[in-house]
């Protein structure tokens, strides 16, 4: 078997991002399983990523002046690319589909009130000994009437012809006001519930964090310990080869 090409990487420790811990908080206990297990054995076929698109998105967020055709134009910017694969059209194709999606559904969107800033890069969390990777697009920030700061980080979402269900926006916008409660925030600021929103550019929804987010975030936590007592008997997919 040692000739044969391989499919699949395995990932030793236990790690999961923080949209797959939403998506595996809302699922079935067949799709937990999946999600776990694709977690530890990770194809080794290139996979359509949206990077393009999130940074293009996450920009247009940040600025005073909005302007989805200058979406539009980017999106078009991108659909014209040339590609020297099959693979590289489909990523132009995808990506140009994400911005131009959101381009058409901004004026539906209803973001908190708050100030819009650049996200930096997310930071990793340990939950009982699960490394949580953590991808932030913007961050928010508004101060009361009593000058009190408070704060907040959103994350984007986007699958093709599919909206986010409320279920795993919910728990994802919950991961969020817990990640910044755990990573600790400027000085005298404040992790708001309403500042830490899943916006979903397929559909528009911009989710903030429940009334049960530190509630949800403990079951987060919980279940970690579990995936991570389970890791080491998790099994690869049929036919991988490692």
């Amino acid at each position: 078997m040692s000739d044969q090409k391989k499919t699949h990487r395995e990932v030793k420790k236990p790690q999961i991002s923080a949209r797959f811990l939403a998506d595996y908080m809302a699922a079935s206990e067949t799709a937990k399983r999946t999600i776990v297990r694709n977690c530890k054995y990770q194809a080794i076929a290139r996979v359509i990523q949206h990077d393009e698109a999130k940074a293009i998105i996450s920009n247009f967020i940040w600025q005073e002046e909005r302007r989805p055709a200058s979406l539009l134009e980017k999106a078009k910017t991108i659909k014209d690319r040339m590609a020297d694969t099959l693979f590289d059209r489909d990523l132009f194709d995808h990506n140009a589909d994400y911005v131009a999606r959101f381009a058409h559904i901004w004026n539906q969107v209803d973001l908190p009130k708050a100030q819009y800033l650049f996200s930096g890069k997310g930071q990793t969390l340990s939950l009982n000994g699960v490394k949580v990777t953590t991808e932030i697009h913007f961050r928010l920030r508004r101060i009361t009437k009593t000058n009190k700061v408070k704060v907040g980080v959103g994350a984007l979402r986007y699958q093709k012809g599919k909206a986010l269900s409320q279920d795993i926006a919910e728990w994802q916008s919950a991961y969020l006001l817990g990640y910044l409660n755990r990573i600790g925030v400027e000085e005298g600021a404040v992790p708001e519930h309403k500042l830490c929103v899943t916006l979903d550019a397929y559909s528009g929804a911009a989710t903030s964090a429940p009334s049960d987010a530190v509630r949800r975030f403990q079951h987060m936590e919980a279940a970690c310990a579990s995936i991570a007592e389970r890791w080491p008997a998790i099994k690869p997919p049929p036919n991988a080869i490692l």
